[in-house]
């Protein structure tokens, strides 16, 4: 079997990509594994550094929107899992065109290459902030898109797209939506490595507003073992949710990962709340359970000692990206 990921050298990706080639799924035991990614800020080879001498692993530097490139990989693969896309809020917040071209566009690409090349499952990768936001309870995956920043009604306007390709043209498409991430290897942008690698410089971090926005938190390698599964046994046109069972207000988070870095309140920064910001994202994640067993198994407590520590000891991967963070 030859499986193409998309944006397979950033932070979930080659999560997947690494698993995938170092034993961790049986069922791909043997696969071959051809990363398609346009390295942009976040993508990064490093990140597969701990696979690249493995026999199955091809790396194609391409752009998504490359009907030409997509086409010369997807006729040599049998199935797709397709992570790349555009995915920090705050930039699609001040620049939403490249969101709308990679997300929208890109996904537009792939799945029409897919059609042509009689592609045997494709694999959407999308994100609980498609539903918008949520007082109470928990999303099904039957609940109505209410995206509320440009990044997530790009990823809705994809979703939308993988499921007309199933309708319209029997592609044997499945989406996932997942909640948060974090782990090792996450592009320093987004909260947690920017915290942490903040803190370890001495530096103060910034909390939106009074931090009271809610979020559900997810290990990389639980929601890489939750797509895996759906990859394998999920029902073709479905959506599957994969959620951490995490749940913590930024400020919660924020105290966590001071005494996690040995750091006091006078570290935190109040800064303006962002335009537009979710209070809260909680998935219900009895679906994927009920029909293909998954649990996360990562201890959000050991899960984020575990991240903490990688960035104290992985200084020579994230140090060069930090300028790259703040553009």
């Amino acid at each position: 079997m030859r499986i193409l990921v998309t944006g397979g050298a950033g932070f979930i990706g080659s999560h997947y990509v690494r698993s995938a080639l170092s034993g961790a799924y049986p069922s791909l035991t043997g696969a071959d594994v051809v990363v398609l990614d346009k390295l942009t800020y976040a993508g990064n080879r490093a990140n597969l550094a701990p696979v690249a001498d493995a026999p199955g692993l091809t790396f194609v530097e391409g752009d998504i929107c490359d009907a030409v490139a997509v086409d010369a990989v997807m006729a040599q693969v049998d199935q797709v899992v397709h992570f790349a896309a555009e995915s920090h809020v705050d930039r699609s917040i001040t620049g939403a065109a490249d969101f709308v071209v990679t997300n929208v566009v890109g996904t537009q690409t792939l799945l029409d290459s897919a059609l042509r090349h009689g592609i045997e499952r494709f694999v959407h990768v999308s994100t609980d902030e498609v539903y918008g936001s949520i007082d109470d309870g928990s999303w099904p995956e039957d609940h109505p898109l209410q995206p509320n920043s440009p990044y997530s009604a790009s990823k809705a306007s994809s979703d939308l797209l993988a499921r007309a390709y199933h309708r319209t043209h029997g592609l044997p498409v499945v989406v996932t939506r997942c909640s948060n991430n974090y782990g090792p290897y996450q592009f320093p942008e987004k909260v947690i490595p920017l915290f942490v690698t903040n803190l370890l410089d001495g530096l103060p971090v910034p909390l939106y507003g009074e931090g009271a926005n809610v979020r559900d938190w997810l290990h990389v390698d639980d929601h890489c073992r939750g797509i895996e599964l759906v990859r394998e046994s999920g029902r073709d046109g479905e959506v599957y949710n994969i959620g951490g069972g995490t749940e913590l207000s930024n400020r919660e988070l924020t105290r966590t990962l001071l005494d996690a870095c040995g750091a006091g309140w006078d570290m935190v920064e109040q800064v303006p709340d962002r335009l537009g910001h979710d209070l809260r994202y909680s998935v219900d994640i009895s679906k994927i359970s009920t029909e293909l067993g998954y649990a996360p198994l990562v201890p959000f407590e050991q899960g984020l000692a575990d991240t903490v520590a990688w960035y104290r000891e992985n200084r020579e991967w994230w140090e060069p990206l930090k300028h790259l963070a703040s553009r």
